[in-house]
């Protein structure tokens, strides 16, 4: 708003002096490069993570598998869930010791999050692994690689816009003290005459 009203200075008027013409310059290239440039940047960052993410999603999806384990005997309560992501964050969920049969083929033997209530011996769960039969966390979907990505690019468009925002201040603070220095150095030169008769004359 600020690169906006600073515009008034662009008018002709006598008293006009030429740091006001150069704040409006500083302020008509802000509001240019707000409006066209953050949005511009903003896409760009978007569209780049947005191809980055997918292309994460399609190996995480390729190399990701989801297989059913067998309870061996439980572990007590899981920890809370931390990332908000998961599909199983607001379910109950138990550590147990499992077994359960690797996408190549190997048997495994290990402790697993079930996502049972209250396991017991012989209960079947399913859990991701990758293709060793290591487990992993599920993985990344579509539409959430495509909330980050514009996340991603909305960010970047506010954090242009604030750059650009602060340049033009820092612009118009420094001609600012420029101004109060000359016009300290005008009164300097004008104090020593201030009030004697016949000064100017």
């Amino acid at each position: 708003m600020r690169a906006i009203r600073g515009l008034w200075r662009w008018r002709r008027n006598p008293l006009r002096r030429a740091t006001d013409l150069a704040e409006a310059w500083a302020a008509l290239v802000a509001l240019v490069l707000v409006t066209v440039a953050a949005p511009v940047i903003g896409c760009l960052v978007g569209a780049a993570a947005q191809d980055t993410l997918q292309r994460s999603v399609r190996e995480q999806q390729h190399t990701r598998h989801l297989v059913t384990a067998t309870v061996v005997r439980g572990l007590g309560s899981a920890p809370v869930e931390t990332d908000p992501d998961t599909s199983a964050a607001h379910e109950t969920r138990s550590r147990v010791v499992a077994d359960w049969t690797a996408p190549d083929g190997t048997r495994q033997h290990g402790p697993a999050l079930a996502n049972l209530k209250s396991p017991h011996a012989g209960d079947h769960f399913r859990l991701w692994t990758d293709p060793h039969g290591r487990i992993t966390t599920r993985p990344l979907d579509s539409p959430t690689a495509t909330t980050h990505a514009v996340l991603a690019g909305f960010g970047a468009a506010l954090l242009t816009a604030g750059l650009v925002e602060s340049g033009r201040r820092l612009i118009v603070w420094r001609m600012v003290r420029r101004r109060y220095a000359r016009w300290d150095q005008a009164w300097d030169r004008a104090g020593p005459d201030w009030g004697k008769a016949g000064t100017g004359s």
